[in-house]
């Protein structure tokens, strides 16, 4: 089952409290207070994970509580700090505080961890309140309580291009051929019902060397559900699913030009661009190449002309293709590669200034005032 979204509520463990409690030895008379420190409580930290490609496990599981601090003991013991918390999630995931909608974390790169919630500072014994005037002292701290948070997930799939069109438009077919993906293929529409990633080699195998065969140039393909008019505002399956192609750096629209679809491929295709800028305008801006499919089933080639001509005047880059039996999907994806060569990749910007490491927490951690009680 592929999740996108998930929400989870998080609590750092609470700190220990502080001893109260003084030096009985033989022969150390008036030995002192002797109260040791609370441990501190563990922090809860979001780490991406390259082996994960869904939010699945924060579907049914959705309160997370860290360890608490140990109280102090006698003998100036400090108590035990509480284990930390490491949740999981896939490489593209976003991380936003729930109640004020801010980003906390952009988790675009394996093994990148962020912290969510501190866990709560130790409270302090009586050895610290000993004075000079005030020899016995019974005052201590209480454990300051950690963070706790409702978050929200959002999966952003990492790709580098994004397959984009109407229903039965053969986006799946297409990344069936090119790569190793295997969606789900049928002569219906809505067959595919979440994303699908494949990986294509564009230039095949290399020349052989004295290494051994070498791997050509390889992207990352996002086969999404398709799209019908009034997407944005929940027709079929909606626009839920355009998040994945936020970060892609091309867009590839699938046109059905066969005989056996009656739409205006021009229509679809304004359509279907129309939707893409109501979701997001940066998704209008973004190189684009238009592709007329399902050629072996296409004997009037009228509509497919018209498309091409009216992709000459847009300046849009147009391949006609059939999967089906393999005209032109290798020039395609050629041609893909070439375009992808020419986009620089750009890194997501990450919305947090916290510490990415248990260390760097302990210190950087805040300190907040101490007062006995």
């Amino acid at each position: 089952m592929f999740v996108d979204e998930a929400k989870i509520f998080v609590k750092a463990g609470d700190g220990g409290n502080g001893c109260v409690a003084f030096r009985r030895e033989k022969y150390v008379p008036r030995g002192g207070p002797s109260g040791g420190d609370g441990g501190n409580g563990g922090s809860i930290f979001v780490e991406a994970n390259p082996n994960d490609n869904t939010l699945l496990r924060y579907r049914y599981n959705r309160e997370f509580r860290a360890d608490r601090g140990r109280h102090g003991e006698g003998s100036n013991c400090t108590g035990h700090s509480g284990a930390d918390m490491i949740l999981q999630v896939p490489v593209g995931t976003l991380v936003y505080d729930e109640q004020s909608g801010e980003t906390v974390a952009d988790l675009n790169k394996p093994g990148q961890r962020v912290l969510v919630a501190h866990g709560g500072r130790g409270g302090r014994g009586n050895q610290h309140f000993a004075k000079p005037w005030h020899q016995a002292p019974r005052e201590h701290e209480d454990g300051h309580p950690g963070e706790e948070r409702q978050l929200r997930f959002e999966l952003k799939l990492l790709a580098d291009v994004g397959l984009v069109g109407f229903p039965n438009a053969g986006k799946s077919t297409l990344i069936s051929v090119i790569s190793a993906a295997r969606p789900k293929i049928a002569n219906y529409p809505f067959t595919t019902l979440e994303p699908n990633l494949g990986v294509v080699n564009a230039d095949g195998i290399g020349a052989a060397s004295k290494e051994g065969r070498e791997l050509g140039r390889t992207f990352v393909v996002a086969d999404l559900p398709g799209l019908i008019e009034g997407a944005h505002q929940g027709a079929g399956l909606g626009d839920r699913f355009l998040r994945h192609v936020e970060r892609t750096r091309l867009l590839v629209h699938l046109i059905d030009t066969s005989d056996a679809n009656a739409d205006d491929p021009i229509h679809a295709f304004e359509v279907i661009n129309g939707e893409l800028i109501a979701f997001n305008e940066s998704l209008g801006e973004k190189p684009m190449i238009v592709v007329a499919t399902k050629l072996d089933a296409t004997t009037d080639r009228t509509r497919l002309e018209a498309l091409r001509d009216f992709c000459a005047k847009r300046k849009l880059e147009f391949h006609s293709i059939s999967a089906a039996s393999g005209e032109g999907v290798r020039d395609l994806v050629r041609a893909i590669a070439d375009a992808l060569d020419k986009i620089p990749r750009t890194e997501p910007d990450s919305a947090l200034d916290l510490p990415s490491s248990p260390s760097e927490n302990e210190g950087q951690r805040s300190q907040p005032s101490r007062e006995a009680h």
